[in-house]
């Protein structure tokens, strides 16, 4: 399986062409952006893109997805149907449940809201070798927030992470949204909101203030961009992943 990623140097945001091998085929898992070195990289290993397969609808991840439609005005443009109508250039919708088969690539979309409802995220295997790339639901050492355009709950982040995600197999990669690649594995072991979701490290209870509001700091974590998310729990006995630029401790 042929993996490639653009970053952009703006937002973080990952781009991704997934092939099956050289002169194969292959797709675009979201668009954020530069396209450009990837559209190289498929004239250079002769791949045909079929997809462009979008885990949501935010701008980061969508901002030039009409570059790769004007180079290749027949691909697929597929994203949850509760999104689909917050991205114009769609051209249709796929969800859990179902799988694409492209080429020698077996690809099969998992609902993982919190994020956005919508969320996807999407699980490649190639000939037994696995990877999943997961939005902004989980990155290296953090996970996403619930506080962004058309998000849900901590609870549904919780479960799309412990209850799919972590369900994997440990060696599966996880080619996140935002920054640098890991596994399911190292996320196991040393990504501290996971930790505390399995009971191997305690929740904090420091008094803070979130967002302008009182609320409990339980956990201070990691961001994909060097700062941080912090897991706060609101005075009603609601939890919420947010910014960790937006708390202060008392």
């Amino acid at each position: 399986m042929i993996v490639e990623r653009s970053m952009n140097d703006q937002y973080l945001s990952n781009t991704y062409l997934v092939g099956d091998r050289a002169g194969g085929v292959g797709a675009f898992i979201d668009a954020g952006g530069p396209v450009e070195p990837l559209i190289e990289v498929t004239e250079q290993l002769e791949i045909t893109p079929t997809h462009v397969l979008l885990t949501h609808h935010h701008f980061d991840h969508v901002s030039e997805l009409a570059k790769l439609t004007a180079r290749w005005p027949d691909l697929a443009v597929l994203i949850h149907p509760l999104e689909a109508d917050a991205v114009p250039g769609a051209t249709g919708t796929i969800g859990a449940g179902e799988r694409l088969k492209i080429g020698e690539l077996d690809i099969r979309p998992l609902h993982t809201p919190g994020h956005t409802a919508g969320m996807l995220s999407f699980l490649v295997d190639h000939e037994g070798t696995q990877g999943v790339f997961t939005g902004d639901t989980l990155f290296r050492n953090s996970v996403g927030g619930v506080r962004a355009p058309g998000h849900t709950t901590y609870q549904d982040l919780k479960d799309s992470i412990m209850g799919t995600l972590m369900e994997l197999d440990r060696r599966t990669v996880i080619h996140p949204g935002h920054t640098d690649p890991t596994t399911v594995g190292q996320e196991w072991e040393t990504n501290s909101f996971i930790r505390v979701w399995r009971g191997l490290d305690r929740e904090g209870s420091s008094p803070c203030t979130a967002l302008g509001d009182p609320a409990t700091l339980i956990l201070l974590g990691d961001d994909y961009d060097g700062g941080h998310k912090a897991w706060v729990r609101w005075p009603d006995g609601r939890d919420e992943i947010v910014p960790g630029s937006q708390v202060q401790t008392r």
